[in-house]
């Protein structure tokens, strides 16, 4: 536990930070699973709403240095292949989402 004053208050800070910093990466990640669950569905013009605010929240995050620039590119990458993807009918190149297992080669 910290003993100066400047120590505690900069504790204060962290936990504070900490909350704020899991609630936006939380927020981003619930955007995805609408964004892949709207593809699933077939719903290819809710998915494209909410890649707007996937993508709005990302680039929100990375601008105030919650996330890394470069890993809120990559989650709008992958979302916007995957959302072309459908809305094209082809099957998606992107990487599979979290927790479904690639398809075993015979």
């Amino acid at each position: 536990m910290p003993h100066s004053a400047s120590a505690k208050k900069r504790h204060r800070q962290n936990l504070r930070n900490r909350d704020r910093n899991r609630a936006v990466k939380s927020a981003i990640k619930s955007e995805v699973r609408k964004v892949l669950e709207a593809i699933s569905t077939g719903d290819v013009g809710g998915a494209k709403e909410h890649l707007k605010t996937v993508a709005k929240k990302a680039d929100q995050a990375a601008a105030k240095k919650t996330i890394h620039r470069n890993r809120a590119a990559r989650i709008k990458s992958r979302l916007s292949a995957r959302v072309k993807a459908a809305s094209t009918g082809a099957p998606s190149k992107a990487a599979p989402a979290k927790g479904q297992k690639k398809a075993a080669k015979a």
